[in-house]
């Protein structure tokens, strides 16, 4: 074979190799997340090494409502913990019946909560509410896996209540979140406490504190405080880094 000949196909084997490995690794190494065999309750989804539980589907509304919930979870003690201003912009990202949604908006009178969920089922059950009581500053939002659809710079407090450990797209939907938080804006994440073996709730289900602060920092917030008054919950409070 002709020296030059040998020399072109040596060459054309480099390209092809490097442009196989240009079309496949960016995406690799650009994608936050991993999948494996999916555990009991997991989607085989992780995330920071954290599997990504399933979501709670519409019917179990009945259970969010549930009249034990005020004193296994010290609901108003969390609410009051939020301290939030009569003229807040609040997002309250999972809405699903808006047993938090309500309660809040009794707090802002002069502002307004955005409620935001995936499931139109959940939207349509606070519609009725909205309806019914004649609420006037509650606006409903239906969100994507990755983006609350909350406007640039629109809020001043957003919540996340036992939700964040089920979104599928974290690091997306945190992104989205902290770019709608205005200056000095505090984000709300409570989630059931990992590190408390006596807290009646399925392991996929709980957060230890370590993680949430893991994954909140990769998004540019900050732990400003962990509030212990909550039976079940860790109550974290993260601001804008």
């Amino acid at each position: 074979m002709p020296l030059r000949l040998l020399s072109l196909l040596f060459c054309l084997a480099i390209f092809t190799s490097c442009t196989a490995q240009q079309d496949k690794s960016p995406q690799e190494e650009s994608s936050p997340y991993a999948f494996k065999t999916p555990s009991p309750d997991g989607t085989g989804k992780y995330y920071m090494g954290r599997e990504i539980s399933y979501v709670m589907g519409h019917l179990a509304a009945d259970w969010l409502e549930r009249p034990e919930r005020e004193r296994e979870e010290n609901v108003s003690q969390a609410i009051e913990n939020m301290g939030i201003q009569p003229d807040e912009r609040i997002a309250d990202i999972g809405a699903g019946s808006g047993y938090y949604t309500f309660r809040m908006a009794r707090k802002a009178p002069q502002g307004k909560v955005f409620a935001v969920d995936l499931q139109p089922e959940m939207l349509a059950l606070m519609q009725q509410r909205i309806d019914r009581e004649d609420i006037e500053n509650v606006t409903l939002i239906r969100g994507t896996e990755s983006s609350p659809n909350l406007d640039t710079n629109s809020v001043d407090l957003v919540t996340m209540v036992d939700v964040y450990h089920e979104l599928s797209h974290p690091r997306e939907m945190m992104q989205d979140i902290v770019r709608a938080l205005r200056p000095g804006g505090r984000f709300f994440l409570l989630e059931y406490r990992m590190e408390d073996p006596t807290v009646p709730i399925k392991r996929l289900h709980k957060m230890s504190e370590e993680q949430a602060v893991r994954e909140m920092e990769s998004v540019g917030l900050k732990l400003r405080e962990n509030m212990d008054n909550l039976p079940w919950q860790h109550c974290m409070v993260f601001v804008k880094e």
